[in-house]
């Protein structure tokens, strides 16, 4: 596999909302929600965001080559209400995947606890000594030829949860550069994985409110 090298989208900022406390993006594939450590890797959708909402705060992130909806704070009330959603598993996230091979039985719960490979950073790996609680509710939309079109509805939000737990599933997400192999990593111009919609309260009416952004792939 070649070096990664980080090569950003350069396309319009895709607003699905806004308000006095909200600002809900479809982040595209292939660009950081943060700033990465190593140099060159600046350029980000906070940072975009900033340009035209400066007081824009993060609340969570999506992986770089995931796309899909997320959503900001415009204020730290705000920020601090979402956060607490996030933490206390209030929000609801649905992701739309594609999978290498044909998955079975067609939904289904993987509850696998994770972490950090620490000698494969970024890795992460299933550890059922160490790992913190990890759950994965799946339910397959259809089978196309040889991979499987899935949705994945996240209980917890570990790093790359729904890409180990479909892993160990023995169905890598298709064109994931860190877990698949061999076709199922090169055959595929990005990673299958968008999120699709996420519902959360809004932090200044309590209303339940839900966004959706329109998978790519």
């Amino acid at each position: 596999m070649p070096p990664y090298a980080y090569n950003p989208p350069d396309e319009p900022l895709k607003i699905l909302h806004h308000d006095s406390a909200l600002l809900i993006v479809d982040k595209p594939a292939g660009l950081l929600s943060v700033p990465g450590k190593d140099p060159g890797k600046e350029d980000c959708l906070i940072e975009r965001l900033k340009r035209v909402f400066p007081e824009v705060l993060l609340v969570h992130r999506l992986d770089c080559d995931t796309s899909g909806v997320m959503v900001f704070a415009l204020n730290k009330a705000a920020q601090g209400n979402l956060g607490q959603q996030f933490e206390k598993r209030q929000t609801k996230k649905i992701y739309v995947a594609r999978l290498w091979g044909l998955l079975e039985p067609k939904e289904g719960t993987v509850d696998l606890p994770l972490c950090v490979d620490w000698p494969n950073r970024p890795r992460q790996h299933v550890n059922h000594e160490i790992g913190k609680p990890a759950i994965t509710d799946y339910r397959v939309i259809r089978h196309d030829g040889k991979t499987t079109r899935v949705r994945l509805m996240p209980q917890t939000g570990r790093s790359h949860q729904l890409r180990v737990h479909m892993l160990e599933l023995g169905h890598p997400i298709l064109g994931d550069l860190i877990y698949a192999e061999g076709a199922a990593r090169d055959d595929y111009p990005r990673m299958m994985l968008h999120a699709e919609s996420l519902r959360l309260r809004h932090p200044e009416t309590g209303k339940s409110i839900t966004f959706s952004a329109p998978v790519p792939f």
